[in-house]
């Protein structure tokens, strides 16, 4: 028997024990779609970020802030497995290198798509940053929302966690701080 049917006939179980009839139409592919949905919201235990940050650094001669904001994710909490919404803010100032935009969502998905506790997160995307490119500092600031207080618990309707980690700079010079979180809390207007 491979991983996958293994997977399957635990779901199978599962549904069982929920007092439900795995047989009855409806159910009959959940457990291949839950194996299939689980397989790719865990995708990041099978990535590494430092490969992807390694693989577009560039040499410049910038040494101004960058910021990507507003990166969108989505990750299940370790304890319930149930959805974490919710944004990352990411910010560095390079020293020498500078790392390809696109890659910086790719990193916050990596560590998103793993079982996760939000504070953890952000500290795993900020240390993958000075890891790779040993910036000159990094920020890090993540608002969520978490189905495990909404949908059970608490039952606290959106709330909002915000969790951060700051490096170098951000943590050393306010100045740079401040800058930082007032580029990130400052409404986005785009007249394209």
């Amino acid at each position: 028997m491979n991983k996958e049917e293994e997977f399957e006939l635990a779901v199978v179980k599962v549904l069982e024990l929920l007092g439900e009839d795995p047989s009855r139409e409806g159910l009959l592919k959940t457990p291949s779609r839950v194996a299939k949905s689980l397989k790719f919201l865990t995708q990041g235990y099978q990535e590494n970020p430092i490969e992807i940050l390694n693989s577009a650094l560039f040499t410049s001669s910038n040494d101004e802030m960058v910021v990507v904001r507003d990166i969108e994710f989505y990750s299940m909490c370790e304890h319930h497995m149930l959805p974490i919404i919710g944004r990352a803010h990411v910010a560095y100032i390079p020293d020498g290198k500078v790392v390809g935009l696109s890659k910086i969502p790719r990193v916050v998905d990596v560590f998103a798509r793993r079982l996760q506790i939000q504070e953890q997160m952000t500290e795993q995307i900020a240390n993958a940053f000075i890891e790779s490119i040993n910036p000159k500092g990094v920020a890090v600031v993540v608002h969520a929302r978490h189905m495990c207080m909404e949908m059970r618990g608490v039952q606290k309707i959106n709330s909002t966690t915000v969790s951060s980690a700051l490096r170098g700079l951000f943590k050393s010079d306010q100045r740079t701080r401040d800058e930082f979180y007032s580029i990130i809390n400052t409404p986005a207007t785009f007249n394209f």
